[in-house]
Order: structure tokens, then sequence, then C-alpha cells
């Protein structure tokens, strides 16, 4: 069966450096890269059009959409059948439960969820620190990560992280502990 681990948390939680971490630590790990239409930081998306975006939601094949900062990020179908060839497993950056339960209802596979969690002081100090032009929308973003976890008690996360304690590398080590053990 396919496999593929969720990280969610507020940005600046360590979603991309644990993602890296754990590509480190395994090949067989890779980053998903969402289809983003808009503009801005293009590192780490697949850049698409409007035109694209038609055609995948004409197509029945957009998982989850998400709008922010002004740009449409997509978990799409076609995406993550690519993402799991060859028994790859992709690791999906997601910041909404909402996004969480799509892919996890939206696309067959075992699905691991990871709860990375900071201090909004830390993700203040974080997105000064590397530059983002944005650090209020994602203050924002923060207050609404921590208002979507408190609205969605239900949800059962598999690990929960806390990054201002835990390094980037000892948080990729418990998440490869946990898929091995799963397999």
């Amino acid at each position: 069966m396919n496999q593929g681990i969720l990280l969610y948390g507020p940005p600046t939680s360590g979603k991309d450096t644990i993602t890296a971490a754990l590509c480190e630590l395994n090949p067989t790990y890779s980053a998903f890269e969402r289809l983003k239409i808009g503009s801005g930081r293009t590192r780490g998306y697949r850049m698409g059009s409007a035109d694209q975006l038609t055609e995948i939601e004409e197509g029945g094949d957009v998982i989850y959409r998400n709008d922010r900062y002004g740009n449409i990020y997509l978990v799409d179908r076609p995406g993550l059948v690519e993402a799991m060839q060859d028994g790859r497993i992709p690791i999906l950056h997601l910041g909404q439960v909402a996004g969480l339960e799509a892919v996890v209802d939206g696309f067959p596979a075992s699905w691991t969820s990871v709860l990375l969690w900071c201090s909004r002081e830390s993700t203040e100090v974080r997105s000064k620190g590397r530059d983002d032009r944005d650090t209020q929308a994602r203050l924002a973003a923060w207050d609404a990560t921590a208002k979507d976890i408190k609205a969605s008690p239900e949800f059962s996360w598999d690990l929960r992280l806390d990054t201002d304690t835990v390094s980037p590398t000892e948080a990729a080590k418990e998440i490869d502990l946990l898929i091995r053990r799963s397999l």
C-alpha cells in the first residue's frame, strides 16, 4: 500500500527543515510539491496557471484547495500519484485540519499525521529571520492554526512534536521510526 506523511503546523513550525532531515535519513522520502497558482515564493511548489487549475478542477482531481496569501495551493490527484511512484513516500505540508481530512479521505494510502508546533513568538522570530515580507500574515495564520486545532479535538494525531524543544534531526528520527514501525 502507498504511504505518505502529513506534516501539519503553523508557519515556521519546521515543516521544510524536518522534511529535509527526513530526506537525508532515507531517500524514499520526498517533499510533495503542491501546485501553486499565483506569485511569490516558488521554491517547493509546482507553479501552475489558471488554465491548469480549471483543467484539474473540471477533471475532479483536486483533493484539497487552499487560498492563502493571495495564491491558490492544491493537493492534486495526479501530483500524489506521481509522488508515490516507485515506493516513494511523499511528505505533504498542510496548515488546516480540513486539508488533512481531505487527503486522508480523498486519496487511498496509509497516511501518518504529524502535528508540528511552535510558539507564536517563535513564528515571529523565525519569519523575520528568514526575511519573510509577510510576517504579519504568517502570525495571523499561526492564530488560525491554533484555532483550527482547538476546533478539531476529534482529529487523531499519530505524533505530536514541539519544535521549540525538539531539533529537526530528532523530529525526523521520531517520524522515521513511526513510519518504519507501520511497515
